[in-house]
């Protein structure tokens, strides 16, 4: 009969299987969504006030400024690319960051049984890291026997790896916030010449001065309330999975040393923010 996993014992709970764990990651970072949210109230309020919301809604206007910037930000970077982006997009926005507490108690438990049990048990919690994918390849170096210089170097080059997809994606973010107002200049200088060509037809006049004022309107709202917030916050959440994944590799290759667990502490506390640091689990 199989020898059942031991519990990894953890703040606020346990964790075997199915069981209770600290959570990873902190709960869905509701300041994006409510400071995206807000901004596009003020403007929705601004325009009812104004008496004429509908007048902010031209597509024309649109089809310029959100497919013309999709499609030049598409010239510069790969569909791939690009279609990684919006997925991260959304996990900036939607997604809390790693909490870099509940990891550095986890690689702390991890290394106190590894010094109670031996590192060959640690292949038993693997299963229970799919949580956490870089410290369960971490581990897993741990329990195949890699010397600890192995763990940080293999760890290391992922990391780096993690990170330039990261800056890749930030940096099409940025791209497109550059575009947008671009792409709405041009719009206006259309709506523009729409104007100037037709200036013995009234009735064009107005239509065309849509264009051209609303397309400046949809570049900005484009660049300055969602592109360039939304690269701020990925290069952020970024920052925050590699201060993570830093002590999960800290953690690792302490444990393949076999270092006493204190000391683990005291090197995961060097790492740590201040407000973050560990004291005694006992």
């Amino acid at each position: 009969m199989a020898e059942p996993a031991p519990k990894l014992k953890v703040a606020g709970g346990t964790r075997a299987g199915g069981s209770t764990a600290p959570a990873l990651r902190a709960g869905p970072d509701l300041a994006g969504v409510l400071g995206l949210g807000a901004g596009f109230a003020v403007l929705l309020i601004a325009a009812v006030l104004g008496g004429a919301p509908s007048a902010f809604i031209d597509i024309p206007s649109i089809l310029i400024v959100f497919g013309g910037t999709f499609a030049v930000t598409m010239i510069s970077f790969s569909l791939g690319e690009i279609w990684r982006a919006q997925r991260l997009m959304l996990v900036a926005l939607f997604q809390g960051t790693p909490d870099c507490g509940a990891a550095a108690r986890r690689v702390l438990e991890l290394a106190r049984l590894a010094r109670n049990e031996g590192v060959l048990v640690l292949e038993r919690q693997l299963i229970q890291l799919r949580d956490a994918p870089f410290l369960r390849r971490a581990i897993g170096l741990v329990v195949d026997g890699a010397s600890p210089e192995d763990i940080e170097s293999v760890m290391a080059q992922e990391q780096f790896a993690i990170q330039g997809r990261h800056a890749k994606s930030a940096s099409i973010l940025r791209k497109a916030a550059e575009v947008a107002p671009a792409m709405g200049l041009i719009g206006t200088l259309v709506g523009l010449v729409q104007m100037l060509g037709q200036l013995d037809n009234p009735s064009t006049i107005g239509p065309a001065m849509a264009v051209a004022l609303l397309t400046t309107f949809y570049g900005a709202v484009l660049a300055n309330m969602v592109f360039a917030p939304l690269a701020s916050k990925l290069d952020r959440n970024s920052a925050e999975e590699a201060l993570v994944n830093r002590l999960y590799v800290i953690g690792a290759a302490a444990i393949g040393r076999q270092e006493n667990p204190t000391r683990i502490e005291m090197l995961l506390n060097t790492v740590l923010p201040p407000e973050k640091r560990l004291g005694s689990l006992d």
